[in-house]
C-alpha cells in the first residue's frame, strides 16, 4: 500500500476509485481498514462515483508510531491529513471523520478551509466543544498488562477494541492523552462549509448532534437510530444519509 513521508512522519493511505475525492479520517484505536473498508464505506462511496482516500493517523495502523503525547493532538494530526492532500496534488476534497477523526476533520477545515469542500462529522456532536470525558481511564486501560485488570467500562471497551485491531497500545495511550483538544463555540461557528453531523441516538460518548449543528451556519443533523458509538459507523442509515448530503450539496 502507498505511503508518503513528511517531517519525519510516514503516513500510510489508500486511494481508490474515480471522481470527486473524499478523504476519510478514522477514529481512535481504529485504522483505515477497520473504520472504512470493513463496514463497506469505501465500496459505497466508490460505487457512488467518488475517489475515496483513506489514511492511517499517526500512532495507528501502518503509520509512524510515537510514544510522547506531545507528538499527537488533533491539530497536529490534521496537518498529516493536509500533507496527504498536498502529496496527492488535490485542490480540494470532501472530508468525513469519525469520532477522533471528526475532531481532526474540524481542525483541518478550520486551518485549511480552501482544501475542504464539505465535511461530515460522524460520531461526535457537542463533545467536540465540551469534551467527551476523562481520557486517563482509557489511557490506563491501554497500558494495563491485561484487560482483566481494567475495571472502567469505557476503558475496557477501548482496550478490547485496541486488542481486536492489534494496535500498538502504548502509542494509543500517548495519543489518547493529547488528542481530544476542545474547539471553542466561536471557532466552530467559523466553519462555513456545508456540514453533516451524524451521531447514533444511543451514543453516550459523542454529545448532542443538534447542539453542535446549531453552532455551524450550514450544518444539518443525521440521527442514526438505535446505534451506539461503536456500531453506528457501519449503519445503512448513516451511509444513505451521507450520500444524500453529498448529492444535495454538490456543485
Amino acid at each position: 500500500m502507498p505511503t508518503f513521508e513528511k517531517n519525519g512522519v510516514e503516513i500510510a493511505y489508500t486511494d481508490q476509485g474515480e471522481g470527486d475525492p473524499i478523504l476519510l479520517i478514522h477514529g481512535f484505536a481504529s485504522n483505515k481498514f477497520v473504520n472504512w473498508d470493513y463496514p463497506g464505506w469505501v465500496r459505497t462511496l466508490t460505487k457512488a462515483g467518488f475517489r475515496v482516500i483513506t489514511l492511517d493517523n499517526r500512532g495507528h495502523g501502518d503509520s509512524t508510531k510515537f510514544y510522547n503525547p506531545d507528538d499527537y493532538g488533533a491539530p497536529v494530526m490534521a496537518e498529516d491529513a493536509f500533507n496527504l492532500i498536498e502529496h496527492l496534488g488535490l485542490a480540494s476534497v470532501d472530508v468525513m471523520g469519525y469520532s477522533m477523526g471528526a475532531r481532526i476533520s474540524a481542525f483541518l477545515t478550520l486551518n485549511h478551509p480552501e482544501k475542504v469542500r464539505r465535511v461530515v462529522f460522524g460520531g461526535l456532536g457537542y463533545g467536540m466543544v465540551g469534551g467527551v470525558g476523562d481520557p486517563e481511564p482509557i489511557a490506563a486501560a491501554l497500558e494495563a498488562d491485561s484487560i482483566k485488570d481494567v475495571e472502567d467500562r469505557t476503558g475496557r471497551a477501548f482496550r478490547a477494541f485496541a486488542d481486536q485491531t492489534k494496535s500498538d497500545r502504548l502509542a494509543l495511550a500517548a495519543c489518547m492523552r493529547s488528542s481530544r483538544q476542545k474547539i471553542s463555540e466561536e471557532d466552530v461557528s467559523r466553519i462555513e462549509r456545508p456540514v453533516l453531523v451524524a451521531v447514533g441516538t444511543k451514543d453516550d460518548i459523542a454529545g448532542s448532534a443538534q447542539a453542535l449543528a446549531d453552532l455551524i451556519p450550514n450544518a444539518q443533523v443525521l440521527d442514526i437510530p438505535d446505534r451506539d458509538h461503536m456500531v453506528a459507523v457501519g449503519d445503512k442509515v448513516y451511509k444513505a444519509g451521507v450520500l444524500e448530503f453529498l448529492e444535495k450539496t454538490a456543485g
